[in-house]
């Protein structure tokens, strides 16, 4: 499906961004596998989340999602789950996939593990090398890509450093690590995102960090918990990036998760001169939160690598458009995870602007940018990517001329309610 965009000459409004997805994730996945009943408040009901309550109802927990984005889950105990009776489809979530690679391994039965035609070029080894080490057979197509053939059970505890700094790699040797003999350490080049730790131990498991070391001890049980979800930064990023580069623009966003592994978007614009306003800080269940006010402001270009990029990678698409209307060279290095996301996101993001007439370098590990200050409406297509479709929407409110998104529903994969938000703040959106 198609959507034009046109330029918005004010924006002004309050958007209540939808539920973190990874905590989303974690939080279905979690209590399925705990005893007792928990309830999740503000669990994300975008595409990849439900891939993933799916998977567990034919795993064998008892799932109930109602419309207001309750979900209710009881859990079939530590060693619980059953063998399911057919593949177990992550459509297009690489999270759902990942983590239920690990938590499988750990099971005494054979699943299989597919996904939509983009996940199955994903790159899987990550996960199936440790694996394969701490006693599992994992079976995969050349070069470990999906579908994934698992038949889990009798891990070994195991010490392995990864060569990628990756929240989904983690957290997936976690899950096996919880079901090992004996204790597992997991080592990291830097530190990922760190929903999973805090997630495990409010649930009674022992997961310790020490920096970029992760100390893992085999669990008995775990204890079901309530959580209230907070709105995900990374579907906050698009309205923070919209504000600041617009000319009239103000934009307010409650109750946000700002944990700081996931703050690297709010890093990189204050560095590039943004006005953003963080109040009213307080905790959901381990989670820090708080309320993000973004105004416009004249934006410059700056250098962002390391552990800012890190943990705003799934930010860069739209962090690209900020740096295209910013005045002077923006430099985006250590990126080059993008390159094995929903789509090749450093590719199609520099293809994207150079349509936009921006004078854009591609990295192996990022992009140069030449600050526009401007960019020209044209005709960009999503690639099934949800966050290039919201990136390229932004792009087109501050745009001259039209913009046509096409492949506009991939966003339904993390946020649903996108093109009727853009609306209500006022924006000329056709689809």
């Amino acid at each position: 499906m198609n959507v034009t965009v046109r330029p918005a000459g004010r924006i002004r409004g309050t958007v209540h961004v939808p539920g973190d997805k990874s905590i989303s994730h974690r939080a279905a996945i979690f209590n399925s596998i705990a005893d007792g009943e928990a309830e999740i408040r503000g669990f994300l009901q975008g595409d990849d989340c439900l891939a993933t309550v799916e998977c567990m109802r034919a795993l064998g927990a008892d799932l109930l999602l109602d419309e207001a984005g309750t979900l209710r889950v009881r859990g079939v105990g530590f060693r619980g789950l059953k063998e399911p009776e057919t593949v177990l489809d992550a459509q297009n979530s690489g999270t759902t996939m990942r983590l239920l690679t690990g938590l499988l391994a750990g099971q005494p039965f054979f699943s299989v593990l597919t996904g939509d035609e983009s996940l199955r070029r994903r790159p899987m080894a990550r996960v199936l090398q440790p694996l394969r080490a701490m006693g599992a057979t994992c079976l995969a197509r050349d070069q470990d890509y999906a579908p994934i053939g698992i038949l889990g059970g009798g891990l070994f505890g195991c010490s392995y450093r990864t060569p990628v700094a990756s929240a989904q790699v983690k957290s997936s040797l976690i899950l096996a690590a919880l079901y090992a003999d004996s204790a597992s350490t997991i080592i990291e080049p830097s530190v990922s995102r760190d929903h999973t730790e805090r997630m495990l131990r409010a649930m009674g498991a022992h997961v310790m960090a020490d920096g970029t070391t992760i100390h893992v001890s085999p669990a008995e049980s775990l204890d079901a918990v309530d959580l209230r979800v907070p709105g995900d930064i990374s579907a906050a990023a698009f309205w923070m990036v919209l504000a600041a580069a617009h000319p009239d623009a103000e934009i307010t966003l409650p109750a946000v998760g700002i944990n700081p592994t996931r703050t690297g978007v709010i890093e990189a614009l204050r560095a590039m001169g943004a006005a953003i306003e963080v109040t009213e800080e307080r905790n959901w269940g381990g989670e820090p939160v708080a309320d993000i006010t973004v105004r416009s402001a004249g934006l410059t270009g700056a250098e962002f690598g390391g552990q800012t990029v890190l943990s705003a990678m799934d930010e860069v698409p739209v962090l690209a458009v900020a740096a295209a209307l910013a005045k002077g060279r923006t430099v985006i290095r250590d990126a080059e995870e993008l390159r094995v996301k929903e789509s090749d996101r450093i590719a199609t993001v520099v293809a994207g602007l150079r349509r936009m007439g921006v004078e854009v370098e591609e990295r192996p590990d990022g992009m140069v940018i030449e600050g526009a200050g401007r960019l020209q409406g044209t005709v960009l297509d999503s690639d099934a990517d949800h966050r290039l479709a919201m990136a390229w929407a932004v792009a087109g409110l501050v745009a001259g001329g039209e913009t046509v998104v096409a492949g506009s529903e991939a966003v339904d994969i993390s946020y649903p309610e996108f093109w009727r938000e853009l609306r209500a703040l006022g924006a000329d959106v056709v689809a």
